[in-house]
Order: structure tokens, then sequence, then C-alpha cells
């Protein structure tokens, strides 16, 4: 049997007593939409990532979606972002009727460069979407300082940073608001499609909370122009409720493993990770060889899966096409390769990974 980058029936096995019995809790109430578990889930994530606010949606690309419509983010309007993030940032901003402009990153972290950040802001700038990715926070106080020389609002991308903290101030509590997906694979997952828009910002909140149903000031009542029906079930927030409490384990146990890969690939000839700190929760654990694909194979034929996040930058997609000059991304995107890391991996697993790795690089 192959060892996945992420084996979900292990994570589901670990917590089943507490999961099914909030399904069983939902199931005897009745009540499916917006009833009490989102509403308890919601203060409880909000009080997680230090904000005054959640608004559960129906999935991260909602999230950032309407997000972007809260801050007036629409047609005629450009959003910075990065292109080496799987098109989910490009997906919402186009959603909203705005245009993308691509920010290079940095090398080392694969985040935004915040001097790249600051020769992309023009006067159609309406918002930045800043992600975090794979779990490692991008330098916030360093963005925020260009941003706000330009009086533009950020919006942090936190699908992958779930429990992220930088200097103790956690993911999704810099920016004007914070948008998180609990896709099964995430740090914190549901057993389906799930999101959440977090922020101190009231004004944002209560329009997010009511783009998430329709535009609805009140029932029936349509108030707001750009509304959808994107919202968290009663069967979903009750399962990231069960599960919240175990995040902060869950996050230093991946620590743990991705500290353990980058110990046993020290001598390798790869790029890994080198920072373990509070802003770091290794949703995945990535490395860099010039011989990704070919390492790729030769893990793949050892019955261990490895998987490219992410192949096609933005800007090359078919539908984008632009001819901009990225050329970290360029480069990161030929290069980058994830090995499994999740909590229930065990550490013979892991260093059956790492012993492959390094085997192929010394035959």
């Amino acid at each position: 049997m192959a060892l996945l980058i992420n084996d979900l029936k292990r994570r589901q096995d670990a917590v089943a007593a507490e999961v099914r019995a909030a399904l069983e809790r939902v199931l005897a109430r009745g009540w499916f939409i917006l009833g009490p578990e989102v509403e308890a889930f919601e203060g409880e994530f909000a009080a997680a990532c230090g904000v005054s606010a959640c608004v559960g949606v129906g999935n991260g690309t909602d999230a950032l979606e309407l997000a972007l419509r809260a801050v007036g983010a629409g047609p005629g309007d450009e959003v910075a972002t990065v292109a080496n993030a799987g098109y989910y940032s490009t997906t919402a901003i186009r959603a909203a009727g705005a245009t993308p402009v691509y920010v290079d990153v940095e090398a080392g972290p694969m985040n935004m460069d915040a001097g790249a950040l600051q020769a992309a802001l023009g006067q159609s700038t309406r918002a930045v979407i800043v992600t975090h990715l794979y779990g490692q926070m991008a330098e916030m106080p360093a963005l925020l300082e260009v941003t706000a020389r330009a009086g533009v609002p950020v919006i942090e991308d936190c699908a992958q940073a779930h429990g992220a903290s930088l200097g103790g101030r956690p993911a999704g509590s810099w920016g004007v608001a914070g948008c998180f997906s609990f896709y099964p694979t995430k740090n914190l997952g549901a057993l389906g499609d799930g999101g959440a828009v977090v922020t101190s910002d009231g004004a944002v909140a209560e329009r997010v909370r009511r783009l998430r149903q329709y535009g609805w000031r009140e029932k029936y009542r349509c108030g707001l122009e750009g509304g959808r029906n994107s919202r968290l079930d009663e069967l979903q927030a009750a399962v990231l409720r069960a599960q919240l409490p175990r995040l902060p384990a869950w996050n230093e146990r991946r620590r743990v493993i991705a500290r353990a890969y980058s110990e046993a690939l020290r001598r390798a000839p790869v790029a890994v990770p080198e920072k373990f700190g509070e802003d770091y929760v290794a949703h995945l654990y990535v490395i860099r060889t010039p011989r990704r694909d070919e390492l790729r194979a030769a893990l793949m034929a050892r019955g261990i899966v490895a998987e490219v996040h992410y192949p096609v930058p933005d800007h090359r997609q078919e539908p984008a096409r632009l001819l901009v000059a990225l050329p970290v991304t360029e480069q990161l995107s030929r290069e980058v390769l994830t090995l499994p890391c999740f909590p229930e991996l065990s550490d013979a697993e892991v260093e059956m990974v790492s012993r492959a790795v390094r085997e192929f690089f010394e035959s």
C-alpha cells in the first residue's frame, strides 16, 4: 500500500468518537443550516484567530471572493497576489470582477516579496491577497508597511496556515480579513468543503455575513449586490468544533516531522525548510531540487506518493497567459516537491521517506 501525502483515514480514525458524537448531536437537533453549531464554531474559531468575528462560508475560494467584495473590489480594480499558490486567489479575484496583478516571491520562504509588492502597486490596486503558503506565514510586518503607505487593505489567504502565528499574533488577524479553507486535507479539515472569513472589522464581517446569503439584510429582502449562497453547514461546523481543540497538538507534530525530515536530508542536494517556529505549521513539507521529476518518479516506484504544489504558475495557466516576469515563481514551479507530512505519520515512515530521498541522490 502506498504511503500517501495525507492519509485522511488515519485522521478520522483518531477522532472518530468525537466526530460521531458531533454528527449525532446535529441529527438529533434537526437543524442543518446556520444554526447553533455554526454560531458556536464561529465564536470558537474567532477566538483561536485572535479576532472579534468569524463568518462561516461554503469553501476557501468563496471566502476570498466574499472578502474581496466586502472591501469593495470589483470591475476596474486590480488585486495584487502571488502566482505560485494553485490559482485559488486568481479564481476569487476574477469571480469578484477584478483583475489579478502578480507579485514575485522570495526563494526561501516562497511567500510574497515586499519589494516586488511595492513595485506592483498602482492607482487601480484595491486590495492585496497575501498567501501563507505551505503553512509558512508571510513576512506580514514588511508587507503591511508597504500596503499602509499605499492605503490598500490586505486580505490573508490562510488556507494552509490554521493555527500559525507570527510574534504571538495569529494568521488571519494581521489584515483586514483572513480567509480559511476547511477542505479535508487542511490542518483543520472538515468532512467536505467549508470555509470562513475572520476579521476584527465589524463592517467587513457584516458585509460578508450578508453576502454569504444572497445579500439579504433580512430574510427574503436583498439589500446588497453580489450576494450568493455560500454557507458553512451545521454538520461541517460540528465536525470542525470537535477537531479544533486538537489543532495545536497536530501542528506541533507536523513541526516535529518537518524538523526530522530537514535534519535527515541536511546532506542531500535539496533545499529544505529551516524554520520551525510558531509561524510554521507544516501544512505541506516541500523540498526543492532541479531533479524534481526524477526524484518524484523514484519515490513513486517505492510506494511513496510525492506531489507538486504547484506545477503551473497562475500567470502561465491557460485562461491567463500573461507575459509578466516572475523568475523566482517560475523556478520554484520546476523544483518544488511535497513529501508526506501529516500528524499520524510515524517516525519510521519519516525515516523511510528520508532514506529513499538520500538513496536516490547516492545512486
